[in-house]
């Protein structure tokens, strides 16, 4: 049975109650379903058999649902040698192969898949979140933290991106909203001195994780290396192995631009996770398999709807099953 298959027996008979994520992917995917499964059915309509010109239309349909450049190459590639060894000449066919290159591409792609924050077994856990402003970088940190609230953890907010006007303000919102306590710093302050206070609070105060917001300033890559370097001094002197973790959230709906984002920041940082925002709004859902190719980093969490639990531990088989069959009965 291939992936196709396996994926649809899988979630297609689940009730949402049930399953409830199933359905939140579901609903989260659906523009960029209607966009790529649509042209994808369409266009296996349109030929009995496969032929150059096909995968010349199937190249661009991934490109333009940002898989990626180089990767909707390859992935033609791959499927236009496997249909030749194979023998295969259906259109639908190839469709189904495609489900299966795109898991093995992105399981198979650098760092290991483990997406819930692992956390240490003695003092706090820290994580720190970049990424440039108006991706949802606060909005993502607070569904973290909510996350792990109710997971019976206890958080820290940590106010680090005293640059950008409005950002200690919104992240505190936040923190009052969720009954955690939060770090601040003073306006244009020197955000190293904010992850002193945060990791010498967390530590006197025995918090399970601390979450420190960071500057989203890329057009100063020189600044931004050098201020990320200075913070992860100061935690790793406080905190042993400090920062733990380090997530980038990138927009969804900046398709190609988020790739290149992404790339910067790693140019700068160790990024041990990725977060994509706004899922729900985009009709091109293939960015998730652009990331991972291009970087090697694997998505770790995924923003499929404006609610708190909308941001879900990213799942690559409700991924490919949301994007690609979901269920037509919701359709």
């Amino acid at each position: 049975m291939g992936l196709f298959s396996f994926l649809k027996n899988k979630f297609s008979k689940k009730k949402p109650e049930t399953e409830p994520s199933v359905s939140t992917y579901q609903k989260g995917l659906e523009k960029s379903r209607k966009n790529f499964a649509s042209r994808l059915d369409e266009l296996s309509k349109r030929y009995a058999k496969i032929n150059p010109e096909y995968f010349e239309e199937l190249e661009e349909i991934l490109i333009e649902s940002d898989v990626g450049v180089e990767l909707s190459i390859r992935l033609c590639e791959e499927l236009l040698d496997k249909a030749s060894k194979e023998g295969v000449s259906d259109p639908k066919t190839i469709n189904e192969m495609l489900v299966d290159e795109m898991f093995v591409g992105y399981a198979t792609k650098g760092d290991s898949i483990e997406n819930e924050i692992r956390f240490q077994k003695e003092g706090p856990t820290v994580l720190l979140v970049c990424g440039v402003n108006g991706v949802g970088k606060t909005t993502s940190i607070a569904k973290l933290a909510y996350r792990y609230l109710h997971q019976g953890k206890s958080v820290l907010l940590v106010a680090g991106d005293t640059f950008r006007a409005g950002a200690v303000e919104q992240l505190r919102v936040w923190a009052d909203r969720l009954g955690c306590p939060i770090i601040t710093g003073k306006p244009d302050g020197d955000p190293a001195s904010v992850a002193y206070d945060g990791a010498k609070y967390a530590k006197d105060h025995h918090i399970d994780l601390m979450i420190m917001d960071t500057a989203g300033r890329l057009q100063t890559k020189a600044n931004l290396m050098q201020e990320l370097s200075k913070i992860h001094r100061v935690l790793s002197r406080e905190i042993e192995g400090a920062p733990h973790e380090s997530f980038l959230v990138v927009d969804a709906t900046t398709g190609q631009n988020g790739v290149l984002q992404a790339k910067a920041f790693k140019e700068v940082t160790d990024i041990t996770g990725i977060v994509i925002t706004k899922m729900d709004g985009t009709s091109k859902g293939g960015i998730i398999l652009s990331i991972r190719d291009e970087l090697g980093v694997p998505v770790r969490f995924i923003g499929l709807g404006e609610g708190m639990e909308d941001l879900q531990e990213f799942d690559l088989d409700k991924y490919l099953y949301g994007l690609l069959l979901g269920d037509t009965e919701h359709d």
